[in-house]
């Protein structure tokens, strides 16, 4: 049981250059790997499942009492992202009208669940972030298709109908049985079965970028100065997702914890989701800025961890003063100096 905990971990805490690699490998290899498209929905159920297993109800009605983070989070994550993705690929890209579907399908999806582990990693909110999750997980069967609808009109087909009923099944029921099954067993689900099946969860996210990345396969085989603007938009578009989340946070004045996690909610979204989307429901070429952006979502996930772990210029400079008076008030104080070096 170590040596599988270890692996899930291993997995976790490499996907900045495992996800790259399972592109690459879905670019080199599609006939083979495309084999594993059939079990791609139920892969992505179990994942779900699995993830929501250390949510409860309990954590969305505490943030319900205070909503305002919630509610600006998804405001951004999923109106403003989606509109401007929206406005700028047309803008860049509208001779194509399937790249412009992919870049609005990429900022429509729900947040990322892996962006719970960001937020514990770096001492976020974790009330904040789950309740969130799962408010967005559920809702996407509905606004996904709403959200195609209103920003592409008649630019692109879209059966909402059955698009919504089979995520239902693939996202929004199992989200919503992992957290009952969570509730129900008084947090064992979170403590013994989530960390038994994690592991599972993880290799199941492998397989799912893998077979996804095949369907990328004939452009990037063959990429033009076109695909190649949409990967550098994509790069930049995904940095301005974390970006706003920290800017909201900060301009609100929310503590640290509450920052941290708006920055990922913001940040990261199931790509995973959006690619088993744009491969059942459109052409090849939608798929292609929805898949590239696994190259760059847990790599700027990274680099936004390094900047949130420093504190904030005016807050260091209140510490120094501290440590200053500190060191100034002579032995009575040695015990405050001593701390203030240890954090230097």
């Amino acid at each position: 049981m170590d040596a599988w905990r270890r692996l899930g971990g291993f997995i976790g805490s490499h996907m900045a250059f495992i996800s790259p690699t399972c592109v690459v490998l879905g670019v080199l290899f599609p006939d083979q790997l495309s084999l594993l498209k059939p079990a791609v929905t139920v892969l992505f159920a179990f994942m779900t499942f699995q993830s929501s297993l250390s949510n409860t109800f309990g954590n969305l009605g505490r943030t319900l009492r205070h909503p305002a983070p919630m509610f600006a989070t998804l405001g951004i994550a999923s109106v403003l992202m989606p509109c401007v993705a929206c406005a700028l690929g047309t803008l860049l890209f509208g001779s194509d009208p399937n790249l412009v579907c992919g870049l609005v399908l990429e900022y429509s999806v729900p947040v990322a669940v892996v962006a719970a582990m960001w937020i514990n990693m770096l001492g976020g909110d974790p009330s904040l972030g789950l309740a969130t999750i799962l408010v967005s997980t559920v809702a996407a069967p509905f606004s996904i298709p709403l959200t195609l609808h209103l920003l592409l009109g008649q630019t692109v087909e879209v059966d909402a109908a059955r698009m919504m009923g089979e995520m239902v099944v693939s996202i929004a029921l199992p989200a919503l049985l992992g957290t009952a099954a969570n509730d129900l067993t008084h947090g064992r689900a979170s403590r013994e079965l989530s960390p038994a099946i994690a592991p599972a969860a993880k290799i199941a996210l492998v397989l799912v970028i893998l077979t996804n990345s095949t369907g990328v396969a004939p452009y990037v085989r063959n990429l033009t100065p076109t695909l190649v603007a949409v990967a550098a938009f994509v790069c930049v578009f995904a940095a301005s997702g974390y970006a706003l989340g920290l800017l909201a946070a900060r301009l609100m004045r929310r503590p640290r914890e509450q920052q941290v996690t708006m920055t990922y909610l913001c940040g990261m979204r199931n790509i995973s989701a959006g690619a088993v989307i744009a491969g059942e429901y459109f052409p090849g070429e939608v798929m292609f800025p929805v898949v590239i952006g696994t190259l760059f979502q847990q790599v700027l996930a990274a680099a936004f961890g390094s900047l949130l772990r420093r504190p904030p210029a005016g807050e260091e400079a209140g510490r120094a003063a501290r440590c200053a008076t500190s060191a100034r008030r002579g032995p009575a104080a040695r015990g405050g100096a001593r701390t203030c070096r240890r954090r230097g």
